[in-house]
């Protein structure tokens, strides 16, 4: 298991990591922001609304709700729209990840998905959960990045100790 430190960092981590990647797509055009790359999520839009809803549906999940919707990439014409709904949703997961306690971090948390089946794992491994996937679909990211010809930026857990620690240690 996890402590309490170990996932406030890993969540410090991954709201870093997710802001660097906002910071990256900011610069593209509306055409390469929602064009068709053919990825399992087709466009860099539909990507980071994915990651975003993702991160969304398990925090309601933690305090003990099952929204039985996704978002829609539509809802979001352009990467500030989507930008403004990830800070709002970071400040309120923060909240959640700063009161964590070890108890709350054992406890099962129970909740129903998509397709109506109830599922029941320790929160550690929920929230472990969560930033290994929204590390899957920064990767895929980055892909989609080189696709357009930008240049990505690296999203490492050891690049975010670098800077927060101003160099390797």
């Amino acid at each position: 298991m996890i402590d309490v430190a170990g996932i406030q960092e890993l969540y410090r981590y991954n709201q870093w990591a997710n802001d660097r990647a906002f910071d990256t797509v900011s610069g593209l055009t509306l055409e390469d922001f929602t064009r068709d790359l053919g990825n399992s999520y087709p466009s860099v839009r539909d990507t980071l609304t994915h990651l975003v809803w993702a991160e969304w549906i398990w925090l309601q999940r933690w305090k003990g709700t099952s929204p039985q919707h996704r978002f829609d990439s539509a809802e979001f014409p352009d990467v500030n729209a989507l930008n403004t709904r990830w800070v709002a949703l970071k400040t309120e997961q923060r909240a959640v990840i700063e009161s964590i306690t070890a108890a709350r971090l054992g406890a099962v948390v129970e909740y129903v998905n998509m397709q109506g089946q109830t599922w029941r794992y320790r929160l550690w491994r929920q929230m472990f959960h969560v930033v290994n996937h929204s590390t899957y679909h920064r990767g895929q990211l980055t892909t989609m990045l080189r696709q357009l010809g930008r240049v990505p930026v690296p999203t490492d857990f050891l690049v975010f100790h670098d800077e927060l620690d101003s160099g390797p240690a």
